[in-house]
């Protein structure tokens, strides 16, 4: 009589054979049959599908349903699904609250958790579903850990919401939280908005943090050309997520990894896609911290340097005309390579999940007749990419300006704030005035801790109609619906004791794009003098995830990725 131990395993189980195969391992099979899976399943590679929803936004809310449309296709292929979740943080939700110190934070726990179940159970192949800005990111820097073939597919984003005839997203709110302060709006109004702006699900609909990482899963190869365009809620995304599943097996059976699709072009061809569409600060922060993780040389004089170079050609929300979805109707983010090759400003010949070369993918791309979305490389919206990196004697480990406005130089005196809020009470209470430079400082990776995003203070300079006349720098982020003159990431920060700790109100500082320059004008003994005499403040969280991660965490010119 045969044994049911004697089965050859199948040469795909390159990891779950451990796990499943041979009489030794009976108890781990007989839990999984508890589970529901059977002896054939447990025959089959096992991809580990892993989600990342949650009850607390918009932005991950379909990805239960597009879970089983991906391990429907897995079946299909041939392969065993597993699925699993982790955490997500709604930068939205938690934005200008003490919730908002745990976002990037998420970003490292994310990947640590799919590493750790991936790790754990010995899956063969993943498909990670994101959405919301930290787990884009996450996934490929987990998928980069653990090297075994995989994908990320970005559940869509959300519609547009539409206001009194005009489409408006949850940036517009923040916008007229400002104007609502300013006497601009009534609370009706302000209410109306609101209630209105974010229609369903899916992720934020202007190129911000969440659609700018979506554009870099597919300019970096990770995720299958097209399918991360496809909006939220389009009947389209179900087929898309059963296809990305059917992928996942084959790129197991064929034993395609992530380390070879990550590479130092492909790094460089994500930051050309952030350059070209007008996309999030936050774009560079996650390429430094996927390189890191892929173990590539790539920083931010390197995306400086493809900034520099890369017209900007999608017009886009928030500085621009047009949402994500708009984008898909065009032809979809390949329509942006297509342009770019045509003046060798990507690799083309870099390599993507679904066999294709990014260049193949270009030219296969099919433009709807009369787009205005993306701009031809000839015509550009703007010469080269609306974010740049600066030096000084402020920043000399570097910073990121986003520049959405026609100035590239601004010089004023500092009004210094220790801490988002206090910048946001003087903004609302008209205590910020024309010409100003607001500093808001002790909000790095270390000092906040987790580097928070400053949208509630951008939205509300824009909305009380200064954008124009006034600029802001700070160790934390931005929000990718952030516009203006904005100054981000300045590192060292302030908690480290960076230049910026020295700061006193008035001081005059120099925002210099053209020069690449931050400073203020001061001598460097009476800088050194006063950072001689600096202390660090009390760090906020004494135990926890947040005093942890201040402690691991490196400087924002890093990536701000945890240290072992």
């Amino acid at each position: 009589m045969t044994s049911p131990y004697e089965r050859a395993s199948d040469p795909a189980k390159r990891h779950s054979h451990a796990i499943t195969d041979g009489p030794d391992r009976a108890g781990a099979r007989s839990m999984l049959k508890g589970v529901g899976f059977t002896d054939e399943d447990l025959a089959k590679p096992l991809i580990g599908v892993a989600t990342t929803w949650i009850e607390t936004m918009p932005c991950n809310l379909n990805q239960r349903e597009l879970a089983q449309d991906v391990k429907r296709g897995i079946r299909e292929a041939g392969g065993t699904p597993m699925e699993f979740n982790t955490i997500a943080i709604s930068d939205g939700v938690s934005m200008g609250t003490e919730g908002m110190r745990t976002s990037l934070v998420s970003r490292e726990v994310i990947a640590d958790s799919i590493e750790l179940v991936a790790r754990g159970h010995l899956f063969d192949g993943l498909v990670c579903l994101v959405a919301c800005d930290k787990t884009n990111p996450a996934a490929v820097m987990a998928l980069g850990r653990l090297d075994i073939p995989g994908l990320v597919l970005y559940t869509g984003s959300i519609a547009p919401g539409v206001f009194r005839g005009r489409d408006v997203t949850v940036g517009d709110v923040y916008e007229a939280i400002g104007a609502y302060a300013a006497g601009h709006m009534t609370a009706e109004d302000l209410h109306e908005l609101e209630s209105v702006a974010c229609p369903g699900a899916g992720a934020c609909g202007g190129q911000f943090t969440a659609n700018t990482m979506s554009t870099i899963l597919e300019f970096i190869g990770l995720s299958p050309a097209g399918a991360n365009g496809i909006p939220a809620l389009s009947k389209r995304k179900a087929k898309a997520a059963e296809e990305a599943g059917k992928l996942a097996v084959d790129l197991v059976r064929r034993d395609v990894r992530p380390r070879q699709i990550v590479t130092r072009d492909a790094l460089e061809n994500a930051a050309a896609s952030v350059a070209a569409t007008g996309g999030s600060t936050n774009g560079l922060l996650h390429l430094l911290a996927i390189a890191r993780e892929y173990g590539i040389p790539f920083t931010i004089d390197d995306f400086d340097r493809i900034s520099a170079r890369t017209p900007v050609l999608a017009d886009m929300k928030p500085w621009g005309r047009f949402h994500a979805v708009d984008v898909d109707r065009a032809g979809g983010v390949a329509l942006v390579a297509r342009e770019l090759a045509k003046q060798g400003l990507v690799h083309v010949d870099s390599p993507t999940v679904d066999g294709r070369t990014l260049g193949d993918v270009a030219t296969a791309v099919v433009e709807r007749p009369g787009q205005e979305v993306i701009r031809p490389i000839d015509d550009p919206i703007k010469p080269s990419g609306s974010l740049r990196i600066l030096r000084g004697n402020l920043a000399p480990e570097g910073c990121v300006v986003k520049l959405t406005v026609d100035r590239k130089l601004h010089r004023g005196p500092a009004r210094v704030f220790d801490g988002e809020h206090a910048a946001f009470e003087a903004v609302k209470a008209g205590g910020i005035k024309a010409g100003d430079v607001v500093v808001i400082r002790y909000e790095g990776p270390a000092g906040a801790p987790g580097m928070p995003e400053m949208l509630q203070v951008t939205g509300a300079i824009i909305g009380e109609g200064l954008g124009n006349e006034v600029a802001l720098m700070t160790d934390g982020r931005f929000s990718g619906a952030t516009h203006g003159f904005m100054v981000g990431h300045v590192a060292p920060e302030a908690f480290r004791g960076g230049p910026i700790a020295a700061l006193r109100e008035g001081d005059t500082v120099v925002i210099d794009v053209e020069a690449g320059d931050l400073h203020v004008e001061l001598s460097d003994d009476e800088l050194a003098a006063r950072l001689a005499d600096w202390q660090p403040p009390e760090p906020h969280y004494e135990t926890g995830v947040l005093a942890k991660y201040a402690a691991l965490v490196s400087s924002a010119s890093e990536g701000a990725v945890t240290r072992p």
